[in-house]
């Protein structure tokens, strides 16, 4: 039974098994992403974010997902390139994965559970759920599609220091 990200290993657009222990000691922000949504835009608000925290150990881990309205259709190496090309992303982007039902990626099913949403589901409604994770790996907070990336910075901010 997995205790922090830590525990679990993901895949990378290339299809290679990625540990997340690599992450170890940093603040994370763990995001499930799409590429034709209308909060597609908040991967500028993100990379910003990114820029401005990842110096002092901070990491934003992102993970397209294609269940929500289909918005994320491409392959792997078509939604690195359109978020490098459009939005200037360089956090670590993963393979596309489920966030929800069966085929869920076991993190996910590990945050949803550490963190659950309005009126305690554990299901993620939309594109763009972020999660934030301290330093040690645990889940801190969950925030909702609309919650626009600067601010979330505030939380970074408390956690890092």
């Amino acid at each position: 039974m997995a205790s922090t990200v830590y525990d679990f290993s993901c895949q990378t657009p290339a299809g290679k098994k990625q540990s997340l222990e690599e992450y170890r000691g940093k603040v994370l922000l763990v995001v499930n992403t799409a590429s034709k949504c209308g909060f597609t835009p908040q991967f500028a608000g993100l990379e910003k974010l990114y820029e401005q925290f990842r110096d002092r150990g901070f990491a934003i881990l992102g993970f397209p997902c294609n269940q929500f309205g289909k918005q994320d259709p491409g392959s792997n190496d078509e939604i690195t390139e359109f978020c490098q090309l459009n939005y200037g992303v360089s956090f670590p982007m993963f393979g596309k994965i489920d966030v929800n039902g069966g085929s869920a990626d076991p993190l996910f099913k590990h945050l949803k559970k550490a963190a659950p949403g309005a009126l305690g589901s554990q299901g993620i409604k939309w594109n763009f759920t972020k999660f934030l994770i301290d330093s040690e790996g645990n889940v801190v907070n969950r925030y909702a599609p609309t919650t626009k990336p600067e601010d979330i910075a505030s939380d970074i901010e408390r956690l890092l220091s």
